[in-house]
């Protein structure tokens, strides 16, 4: 397992190791001693979720606050999306920056974010399977967001913006700036 650094803080790529030969292959998904050595950071996930989505579904911005936040080891099981995380830890160096990677059954990658940050993707494929790992129960009275196409953000979600489905909840979340991170 490697562990590659993103431009935000405390926000990691996580690339597996791969053992293939002709009938097929083999990887170690996640190691949580393997992940503290290498972060410092805590890897004990509590929460397993799993949705799965059509093209052009944004589901995001979300995330947990205060003692229910939830740090995050997302990856993609069937199909292709644009994952993002964003910093909304107000004493963070990198608070209100964001970063987007694609995640897909074939590149094997995982990303892990971070507890403060914002989190939603994109469905870039027909459909999508997406995995949440979380170190925290989900509160709904918890529940923190910011809206998808925050002209402060400017988050590419690789998608025109005509094929973006959201929920009914996702379309009147508030901006960036009127929240109290």
């Amino acid at each position: 397992m490697k562990i590659k650094e993103t431009p935000l803080k405390d926000c990691y790529i996580i690339e597996p190791t791969i053992f293939e030969d002709d009938r097929g292959y083999f990887y170690e998904k996640f190691n949580e001693q393997k992940f503290e050595d290498l972060t410092g950071l805590n890897g004990h996930f509590v929460q397993d979720n799993i949705s799965k989505s059509s093209y052009g579904v944004l589901r995001g911005i979300h995330l947990q606050k205060g003692e229910h936040a939830q740090a995050k080891l997302v990856s993609c099981l069937e199909g292709k999306v644009w994952d993002v995380a964003v910093d909304l830890r107000k004493d963070s160096p990198t608070f209100g920056q964001w970063f987007g990677i694609e995640l897909s059954p074939e590149n094997k990658l995982q990303l892990y974010v971070p507890r403060g940050f914002g989190h939603g993707f994109s469905v870039l494929s027909e459909t999508a399977i997406f995995s949440y790992k979380c170190d925290n129960y989900y509160n709904k009275d918890s529940e923190g967001s910011v809206i998808w196409n925050d002209k402060d953000l400017t988050i590419d979600w690789k998608l025109p913006a005509d094929v973006i489905q959201l929920s009914e909840k996702d379309v009147q979340l508030p901006s960036f700036k009127e929240q109290n991170f």
